[in-house]
């Protein structure tokens, strides 16, 4: 009886190349010390500070469908790390881009009655849209149909067969060409199609998996579970958040049989071919993990990025980049991954999205009714890595009116209007109003305010770097909170400008409170660019004032000068964010009738 996986298992197999029986058993053997040390050990710890470089990726995204809401939270994601690394003065590349090779595609584009490439070219431009839309600031743009990824493929293909790590094998198990794997009789059960036929299915996903027998080229992947187990015990943060890092151990602790890596040129055409094999296609998987070197500069200039290499994926396709593709590299002898970001789906409704329900919701259409900043801003404010998150209009709505226009557009209303601050000036700081030593007019949850806003931009960097924007999100808009209380409990214009006393407490309340939303606005920036551009040019701070190491809040209470003080505010291009109106609002009001009166 064969034993099958989500891989390919050999039996009777022949290699390709003759190898003596134990030298394929040390993936690393053809390796120096030195390189075997540095493959194992670079790939999770961060680089010194002299090395500014940094290199993040989405997914490549799959183009038998057009894009959905979890394709931009993936890109959304990344992006916000993107952003906030170059705030820190980093040089960061950030990819993003399409997987256009598989049988899924190459029937995909026979139904709709086009030819591969044009099919691919059609839905990739849609992700493309999506992603400039939602002002997705991508460095680089990936397609697996480009001539540059397939010679990159073909290179790293040649590689791992040079080191005796593919030969020709047979294999004889259940196959999903929906999911684009390959399962064990253990990930499957019996299910009815909508005829009321018997078939087999994928635990997992629900899609239809066939019986499948061929030759094709095998990877050694049995070598390299102890490397594997090495490597992720070794950098326990190798893998976030920390359920997923688990899993891929338990994983680990089961059979590994070698994996497939070629399908037959009869059954897939739209492929890249195998090497010297013009009747072998080159596995959808391998080809598309590649992109991520291809964008480094692979074969050739790829050390200053893949030294450095995060990746952000859905958690359906962990098990391909914490184990497969790690694998891959490891036979390659090159470097793994830094970290690899995981996060978990989106559902409407509690349900999962899914055409027949017609609960798909159009990322394009949201971010046009939300705005871009809304939707970015509910997406990160919302997802929760860890577990799946819920999507419904009327959650975006209470979020975005509550947070962005009441809470934070209505405290720059209060402290730029014209009534309060006439002058349209950043008002100076009066030491002796609100002295370090509690002796003036501030109070205790004054003081408790400032402390929880200079201590914010490293609990914001702190969630940042671990991709938990929403924790961020939590602390930014709780000291918002802070600062509106604080303003209303001492409520400035009551105060007697006539008195040059309480002039200089409202002009000390209006300067602690613009500081305030001046380190809101930098903070933000990595999630909401568009309203923190507005923010800061209200605020007059000016473009080469807006990096990570610019924030310095309330320099004045320290004893330091303030280059903001008394600096002309910048135009006032009205609301921070326009409350939302709920789209089914009129369908949910009673129609009004017209009663005549009778004379």
């Amino acid at each position: 009886m064969m034993r099958t996986s989500l891989l390919f298992v050999s039996r009777s197999c022949q290699a390709v190349h003759r190898l003596q029986p134990n030298t394929f058993f040390s993936p690393m053997s053809a390796l120096s010390r030195h390189q075997r040390i540095t493959v194992l050990r670079n790939s999770s710890t961060h680089s010194c500070e002299a090395d500014r470089s940094y290199y993040i990726t989405t997914p490549i995204f799959y183009v038998n469908a057009s894009p959905h809401l979890g394709h931009l939270y993936s890109a959304v994601t990344a992006d916000c790390v993107h952003r906030y690394k170059l705030l820190q003065g980093f040089n960061s590349k950030f990819t993003t881009g399409t997987d256009e090779h598989g049988l899924k595609i190459q029937q995909a584009a026979e139904a709709a009655g086009k030819d591969p490439l044009t099919f691919c070219t059609d839905v990739s431009e849609r992700f493309k849209h999506l992603f400039n839309s939602c002002n997705i600031s991508y460095t680089d743009y990936i397609r697996t149909s480009e001539q540059r990824h397939q010679q990159a493929v073909k290179h790293f293909w040649s590689v791992l067969c040079d080191k005796g790590l593919i030969y020709k094998g047979s294999y004889e198990g259940w196959y999903s060409t929906q999911d684009e794997s390959f399962l064990t009789a253990l990930q499957v059960e019996n299910a009815l199609d909508s005829s009321g036929k018997e078939i087999k299915v994928s635990l997992e996903s629900g899609h239809k998996v066939e019986w499948m027998k061929e030759e094709n080229y095998m990877f050694r992947l049995s070598a390299f579970r102890s490397q594997l187990l090495d490597w992720l015990r070794g950098n326990p943060r190798a893998v976030q958040p920390e359920p997923f890092y688990h899993a891929v151990l338990r994983w680990l602790q089961e059979d590994l049989p070698d994996l497939s890596v070629s399908r037959q040129r009869s059954r897939l055409q739209w492929g890249i071919p195998v090497p010297g094999d013009a009747e072998q296609t080159i596995y959808v998987w391998l080809d598309a993990l590649v992109n991520y070197l291809t964008v480094a500069g692979y074969p050739d200039k790829h050390d200053q990025w893949w030294n450095v290499v995060h990746h952000v994926v859905g958690k359906d396709i962990l098990k391909f980049h914490a184990i497969y593709w790690p694998a891959f590299l490891l036979g390659a002898g090159l470097p793994l991954p830094q970290v690899i970001y995981v996060h978990s789906h989106w559902t409407v409704g509690g349900k999962k999205m899914s055409k027949s329900v017609g609960n798909v919701v159009d990322p394009l259409e949201r971010s046009q009714m939300f705005t871009t900043d809304g939707m970015r801003y509910f997406l990160l404010r919302q997802g929760v890595p860890e577990s799946d998150c819920d999507y419904t209009d009327n959650k975006v709505i209470k979020l975005l009116n509550a947070e962005l226009a009441d809470s934070l557009g209505g405290l720059l209303n209060r402290c730029t209007a014209p009534a309060l601050n006439p002058a349209q000036v950043y008002p100076f700081f009066c030491p002796q109003s609100f002295p370090r030593e509690q002796e003036g007019r501030a109070v205790v949850e004054d003081y408790n305010m400032l402390d929880a806003v200079r201590s914010l931009p490293a609990v914001v960097e702190l969630h940042y770097e671990s991709m938990h924007a929403y924790k961020a999100l939590e602390a930014i808009a709780a000291c918002v909170r802070k600062t509106n209380g604080f303003v209303q409990r001492h409520a400035p214009w009551k105060l007697d400008r006539r008195d040059s006393e309480d002039q200089r407490w409202l002009d000390t309340i209006i300067h602690v409170s613009l500081e305030c939303l001046r380190t809101y606005g930098t903070l933000l920036q990595p999630i909401v660019p568009g309203i923190s551009n507005k923010l800061l040019s209200r605020l007059g701070v000016r473009p080469g004032e807006r990096r990570w190491a610019d924030v310095n809040f309330l320099p004045r209470y320290q004893g330091m000068d303030c280059p903001f003080e008394g600096r002309a505010l910048g135009s006032d291009c009205g609301v921070l964010f326009r409350r939302l109106e709920s789209p089914n609002l009129d369908k949910q009001k009673p129609k009004k009738t017209k009663t005549k009166i009778s004379k």
